[in-house]
């Protein structure tokens, strides 16, 4: 691994923690209990006390912390919301000495964090795996979640779309796309969540990220993987409707969870669920196409 000083990754990531900070967020670390510890950006607490914005979650996905996959968001949302920005356990400096390694436990843990912070209310949002945990915290706090955003989560995932998805990458494993080890298993993952072609990525660059942001706590994320409870063995779905609001976004050309699953999962959550699609985009449209993205969000999250 070459010196951060080297790294073109750890230069870029001097200036997301940059972006956060001159967005009013600041890097905190909070035990919510004696076994978990959660870091996260988030505004100072005299802040929200001055400022009377509602509040918003955001739970990446699998990848890189979420300093890393929520970039434009932060910069965005702050202006109308108190925006509160966690790693996922075992990614980022979020770790846990419990065994427990499903999603339920991941949306336990951000409840206990919310609570933590002492916000009452609060709209989550979550891409990819951290739209299994919206959707857990959703169904675990019905009276403090009001909105929920999931975007390019495969929340009724079948075993038959895995095969499918390994298919499509040429691939064995569902872990040669989520936490590559080389830098052709990382270009075959950017391939699958980008609408666009990158094929110029030089090796050492591919190398640095693999290095610099999919190495640390491997053994735990693979534990993350096989410990989705949604992910139903045979054609049953697993999914139930939520009570509140809920906003779907999705890229017209996701290949990791295809467009097909976005409307089957819309009329699988009910009446109270609105599915907005994002053209040219693939499975990170919040990256791909932010401006269009996010104006989808706020309207939702701020209308009536």
């Amino acid at each position: 691994m070459a010196p951060s000083f080297l790294s073109i990754v750890s230069l870029y990531g001097i200036y997301l923690r940059r972006c956060f900070a001159t967005s009013g967020l600041t890097s905190q670390s909070v035990d919510i209990d004696d076994e978990t510890t959660i870091h996260l950006w988030a505004p100072k607490p005299d802040q929200t006390a001055q400022e009377q914005k509602p509040a918003l979650l955001l739970l990446h996905g699998f990848g890189p912390s979420a300093m890393w996959q929520w970039r434009r968001q932060v910069q965005f949302f702050t202006s109308y919301f108190h925006v509160y920005v966690p790693d996922l356990i075992f990614f980022g400096n979020s770790t846990t000495k419990s065994e427990e390694r499903s999603e339920i436990f991941q949306a336990a843990s951000f409840g206990k964090l919310m609570e933590k912070l002492q916000v009452k209310k609060y709209h989550v949002m979550g891409t990819s795996y951290g739209g299994f945990v919206a959707y857990h915290m959703a169904k675990l706090c019905p009276d403090k979640v009001e909105k929920v955003v999931i975007a390019s989560s495969g929340v009724n995932m079948r075993k038959a779309d895995n095969t499918a998805l390994l298919k499509r990458g040429n691939l064995e494993n569902i872990e040669e796309i989520m936490l590559p080890e080389t830098a052709t298993q990382l270009r075959t993952s950017i391939r699958l969540a980008v609408s666009k072609r990158f094929n110029i990525i030089p090796e050492f660059l591919l190398n640095d990220f693999v290095n610099q942001l999919y190495s640390d706590n491997r053994k735990e994320k693979m534990e993350l993987l096989r410990g989705v409870t949604l992910v139903a063995d045979d054609n049953t779905v697993k999914v139930v409707p939520l009570q509140q609001d809920v906003l779907l976004v999705w890229g017209d050309e996701d290949q990791i969870f295809p467009l097909k699953m976005a409307h089957e999962l819309k009329e699988l959550l009910g009446k109270k669920t609105r599915l907005e699609v994002i053209d040219n985009t693939s499975h990170v449209p919040q990256i791909e196409n932010s401006a269009q993205f996010n104006n989808i969000v706020k309207n939702f999250l701020c209308g009536s």
